[in-house]
């Protein structure tokens, strides 16, 4: 079933994670561990994040350096199938630009179709370590809007071999990134969401926020999508604080502010552990108030743990 269909056909708001694949050479029930605990919540979809191929330089005996490409997690393909098979619920795997060539992706996306998964998140990637800004692969894509074009593509029975006739029109149902605080690259909000009505109108059917703490910052974005003529569901995304280091880590690489409110209950407390119970209070607090305003659903970002967003869904859900 199609995310919007399931938006649609939902009378309550419901919640939805999103899970990093495990390391290589891990196994997979590790990553069933993390999402046994939250099927008593009884999500409709689970995301499955992509993570491209890394580039290292190992030194060699004789004292040079090689230059290697590392897979550090398997792709999300096989893992949404796997998700898929064992919980029966829609999975929604990320694409993404960095690292692939259209025919890479278009290849992937026939994957995905044959196993019957209709829901993709188009994405573009970050850079990787080394590179000051993202360059797509030869053959790749610069925009997320370009993969999303694609995709909406196949939909219409338009592959990349234009030589195929009577070729079976895909039906995939895409979601796109947004960040109620803007990209870190757009250089302002209003060429942001400019940025975001493209991919829109390039096909996207329905949107996931990155995570963020303030919610007058969501609803505000809101209303400056809806009056940019952005009409498509907007599920915000969130997470909760957790440890310490979260307090550096979220706002560097995720480009996001904490507000001084919440900041003020952090100072406040004594150990680790206090600080993990005000992230449980603050997500809680920002759930009920994105309900109360309306929200379709919250996309919970788990990163791999599960005990901090089960207390969340009990007080909200």
């Amino acid at each position: 079933m199609k995310i919007t269909d399931i938006l649609n056909r939902k009378e309550k708001p419901f919640a939805t994670f999103e899970l990093v694949p495990p390391l290589k050479g891990s196994d997979i029930n590790k990553l069933y561990k993390a999402i046994d605990p939250l099927m008593d919540f009884t999500p409709p979809f689970i995301n499955i994040t992509f993570h491209r191929d890394e580039t290292e330089f190992r030194q060699k005996e004789n004292g040079s350096f090689e230059k290697i490409t590392v897979t550090k997690r398997p792709g999300s393909v096989a893992i949404a199938a796997a998700i898929m098979k064992r919980y029966q619920i829609e999975v929604v795997p990320h694409l993404i630009c960095g690292g692939a060539s259209k025919y890479k992706l278009e290849n992937d996306l026939i994957d995905l179709n044959f196993l019957d998964i209709s829901n993709v998140m188009a994405l573009r990637g970050d850079a990787i370590p080394g590179q000051k800004y993202f360059i797509p692969e030869p053959d790749g894509h610069k925009y997320s809007c370009d993969l999303v074009r694609q995709i909406h593509n196949m939909n219409q029975g338009k592959y990349l071999d234009e030589t195929l006739t009577n070729a079976i029109a895909t039906n995939f149902c895409i979601g796109v990134a947004a960040y109620p605080e803007k990209h870190y690259e757009a250089p302002n909000p209003e060429t942001d969401i400019l940025h975001l009505k493209q991919k829109v109108d390039a096909g996207a059917d329905y949107i996931v926020t990155q995570m963020f703490f303030d919610n007058n910052r969501f609803f505000h974005f809101v209303d400056n999508c809806r009056a940019a003529g952005i009409t498509i569901p907007i599920i915000p995304g969130l997470k909760p604080i957790s440890t310490p280091a979260h307090i550096e880590m979220l706002p560097r690489a995720f480009r996001i502010d904490l507000p001084e409110a919440l900041m003020k209950e952090i100072r406040k407390c004594k150990d680790s552990q206090e600080i993990y119970q005000v992230g449980i209070e603050w997500c809680t607090m920002q759930s009920k108030d994105l309900l109360a305003h309306g929200a379709p659903a919250i996309h919970y970002y788990t990163m791999g743990k599960a005990d901090n967003i089960r207390t969340i869904l009990k007080r909200v859900f």
